[in-house]
């Protein structure tokens, strides 16, 4: 029997019927159902995230991105060290009806700060680590708000999202809503990003049995979120490490590799 939290979360994604078809409902449509299977190993951040968990989280933080004034269309910059987090700040922004624009980590604040210019960011979701780049480049755009996954000064802290009172989650058009902003100004649909993950998934066919291991790394891309966003969809646990090795050294039985170039392979 879910608790509390989970009925609010289950009602909040219910309200929003047009939402079949989207990213959020195709990844997400079977999570709670597998309760605390591991779907997302991040080796890097430290964190295991269960299937309910991931789902309760997201939209959960959605929720509290709506009650804190964000708009659909609205672009929301995505500046965070971890595949893990990535994963919870694109799918909270695109949940919530915005537009995830994945940051390269390693940009200066001066280069933050003109790219969130560019494209009209008014929120910024980023880790400790990055924080005190994040804030400094905040200050020179247009950027009102800061989430940060964790504590970290002058920022919102992604739990206190999670904390606030549900409410509706928008109605979204999967062919014509935007859900990722590409770091060269492309635009990915919703619709796009689907038909990325089923290229991803045509040489290997996921199953829930499958361990897939995610060495790329969070940045201005959209095949980092794709992939996970597959394994999650598919049921399958996706680890995401720096290295091959790491997995192993941690004794997964990996199935499934990612390779440069964007494609994956059976190991």
């Amino acid at each position: 029997m879910p608790g509390r939290a989970g009925r609010r979360t289950l009602s909040c994604m219910k309200r929003s019927p047009s939402t079949t078809g989207t990213v959020i409902h195709e990844v997400f449509r079977l999570a709670y159902g597998r309760g605390d299977r591991p779907a997302l190993v991040d080796l890097r951040g430290g964190r295991v995230y269960g299937y309910r968990e991931l789902v309760t989280e997201v939209t959960r933080a959605a929720s509290g991105l709506v009650c804190r004034g964000a708009r659909r269309d609205q672009v929301v910059g995505v500046h965070v060290s971890t595949a893990g987090a990535q994963t919870l700040a694109v799918h909270t922004v695109l949940a919530a009806g915005g537009v995830a624009a994945p940051v390269d980590p390693g940009l200066g604040a001066y280069d933050l700060a003109a790219w969130l210019r560019e494209c009209d960011a008014r929120t910024l979701v980023t880790t400790p680590d990055l924080a005190p780049t994040a804030v400094r480049a905040a200050e020179r755009s247009r950027v009102r708000q800061i989430v940060s996954l964790g504590a970290a000064l002058d920022t919102i802290d992604f739990s206190d999202l999670v904390a606030l009172a549900p409410t509706e989650l928008p109605v979204l058009d999967a062919r014509r809503q935007t859900a990722l902003l590409h770091a060269g100004g492309r635009r990915l649909s919703h619709a796009d990003l689907l038909a990325r993950m089923a290229e991803l998934d045509r040489p290997v066919r996921l199953t829930e049995s499958d361990v897939v291991l995610a060495t790329w790394s969070p940045g201005g891309g959209w095949d980092l979120p794709a992939l996970i966003a597959l394994g999650v969809s598919k049921g399958a646990t996706v680890v995401a490490a720096q290295r091959a090795d790491l997995a192993r050294d941690h004794g997964f039985s990996v199935t499934v590799v990612s390779d440069p170039g964007g494609v994956l392979r059976r190991a």
